[in-house]
């Protein structure tokens, strides 16, 4: 709900200090929790608490006067009163330093996630808004790993922090530093929580914390909702980001309580807050975000001879790849038939008049389909090749956990160095094809595989429109896949001939250059192990291929063209020859 204020210039003078009050609030926790040594003496840091508590407290009643309707300002504001109300018990039952703090991180959580979705639906493309979150979110995430208790060995550098926050928020799993052995739990929170919002994006845990607010969204937010998440309707823009939200969570929970008897309690650190459930939520999360992070040096290669590797971890990474409009759909549609069958059993006369059923959409048919096609086409070429190849031969369950992986996940429960060099193209054209569009996932997506593959059908059989399942694709789609695949392998090309370029005062193969290329741009993450060995101007090229990936190149292409106006005049046809 938008609130109008009476005096503009003081509601900006709000906003600026809003946001001082807010930096200096971080920076005291950083000062704080991030150091072994307070940087703050105990006397500043509650000066800031008290000031920012009353600031906070005195903004809400210099609002509520300077708002031109007090109803629709208490309206959208009521949640700030049950803050206030935390902060009075707090203050008699805790003590006031925690009621401060506590008050404190409601607030600024709040305000964030205001924030976040008012930027998102700010200007006239969401494209540009993403791209300067997504910045936003790896600069802060590399601050935050550079802090001394982040690392066991310190302050880390700030290029191998940058390559950590980026791998981390693309949701890649390329890492120069051992994830378990050379950060600390708070480090590892840290590459957690990155993975977690840049897997499910930060504008959309804005938008949900809005919601649970009581902040609904207005229509520019939810027109910015729906080209965000490739949504067909605006109308239910808040029940999709709802049903996102929980279904992510509810799905990583699961999946946490089904790897908790996975681990080997000898491996696991002796603090019982880094035991088996933060090792279980970790995995489950890396998962489900597709983002392949591990917790040990071998990945998962020490637990594929369980079997939850691949009855746990591989529908994770399936169901994150899907994305979030095909579970939704499919959501969408199981409640409907399952409302239809109740009806028919509780009210059979009333059976003619339940409605028509839903229908599963075009995109939820060519998603599930390629993707059921891709997994086992990789499974069966994958043991094919290299079982016949002389070198170390696989069992079907890791040449069925690869196929899956190397689509974007980036767990491996096999050593990939050990692989011939078929085997390892097959792994990079599933790196490159990825998963599905809506999802964590990166590479050129599912559908746009299929809409290129079946438009050479339609060429060959001489038909003049795409068509997939009894439907015609529109023609500019095909356009955009087409651009799509040419951006991809212009990218691939040229980050392999830059890292070429970079290390080739190196021993590294070729093959395992172009490997480590495709794996940042289908933000999968396996690797032959050069990654912590590659030079600094190497690791600048991989972290910015793996923020192309992550943000698509129809995002940067947007973002390129976004002044270019589209003409509003035709040049005359004339046919050439093609071929």
């Amino acid at each position: 709900m938008d609130i109008l204020y009476n005096n503009k210039t003081l509601e900006r003078i709000l906003i600026s200090l809003n946001a001082a009050v807010t930096a200096a609030v971080v920076g005291i926790a950083l000062g704080d929790f991030g150091f072994y040594e307070p940087v703050f003496s105990k006397q500043i840091t509650y000066a800031i608490l008290i000031c920012s508590t009353l600031f906070f407290i005195a903004e809400k009643i210099i609002r509520s006067f300077n708002a031109h309707s007090k109803k629709d300002y208490f309206a959208a504001r009521w949640f700030e009163l049950i803050f206030i109300g935390i902060l009075l018990i707090l203050f008699y039952s805790a003590g006031a330093f925690w009621a401060m703090s506590i008050y404190l991180l409601l607030e600024i959580i709040a305000k964030i996630c205001q924030t976040l979705v008012n930027l998102a639906a700010s200007g006239k493309s969401p494209a540009i808004a993403m791209v300067g979150i997504f910045i936003f979110l790896i600069l802060t995430g590399t601050v935050l790993l550079m802090l001394p208790k982040s690392s066991t060995a310190g302050s880390l550098n700030f290029i191998d922090s940058l390559f950590t926050a980026t791998s981390a928020t693309c949701v890649t799993g390329l890492v120069v530093k051992n994830t378990g052995a050379d950060f600390t739990i708070i480090g590892q929170t840290i590459i957690l929580t990155l993975i977690q919002l840049g897997g499910l994006g930060i504008v959309i845990f804005g938008a949900v914390f809005a919601l649970f607010f009581g902040q609904a969204l207005n229509v520019r937010q939810s027109v910015a909702m729906q080209d965000l998440l490739n949504a067909q309707t605006v109308s239910r823009i808040a029940n999709i980001i709802t049903f996102i939200f929980i279904v992510t969570i509810g799905i990583e929970a699961v999946g946490a309580v089904c790897l908790y008897n996975m681990w080997d309690i000898s491996a696991l650190p002796a603090d019982p807050f880094h035991g088996k459930w933060f090792y279980s939520i970790f995995h489950s999360v890396s998962a489900f975000c597709n983002a392949g992070f591990g917790l040990f040096s071998d990945s998962l290669v020490r637990y594929n001879t369980g079997w939850r590797i691949y009855a746990v971890i591989c529908p994770l990474i399936i169901l994150g790849g899907l994305g979030f409009s095909v579970l939704y759909n499919l959501a969408y549609v199981l409640k409907d038939k399952i409302r239809h069958i109740i009806m028919k059993k509780m009210r059979p006369w009333q059976k003619f008049e339940t409605g028509q059923p839903k229908r599963i959409q075009l995109q939820t048919k060519i998603v599930l389909f390629v993707s059921f096609v891709l997994i086992v086409l990789g499974t069966f070429f994958l043991l094919a090749i290299q079982n016949n190849t002389g070198k170390e031969k696989i069992a079907l369950a890791d040449a069925f956990f690869q196929s899956v992986t190397a689509r974007t996940a980036g767990f491996n429960s096999i050593d990939i160095n050990a692989l011939s060099t078929p085997a390892k193209m097959i792994l990079m054209t599933l790196m490159f094809i990825g998963g599905s569009p809506g999802s964590a996932a990166g590479g050129i997506k599912t559908v746009t595989l299929a809409i290129l593959i079946m438009a050479v059908y339609s060429t060959i059989r001489k038909r003049t429109e795409v068509e997939i399942f009894n439907r015609c694709i529109p023609l500019v789609m095909v356009g955009k896949a087409l651009t799509v695949i040419l951006m991809f392998a212009a990218v691939l090309f040229a980050a392999t001939f830059l890292l070429a370029i970079t290390e080739r005062h190196s021993n590294f193969e070729t093959s395992s250059i172009a490997f480590e290329a495709a794996s940042a741009l289908g933000t999968v993450g396996l690797t032959c192990g050069i990654t912590p060995a590659l030079t600094t101007a190497g690791k600048i090229i991989i972290i910015i291929t793996m923020l192309i990936g992550r943000l698509g190149p129809l995002t940067l292409l947007a973002l390129m063209t976004f002044n270019i106006k589209p003409a509003r005049f035709n040049y005359p046809t004339e046919a050439v020859v093609v071929g």
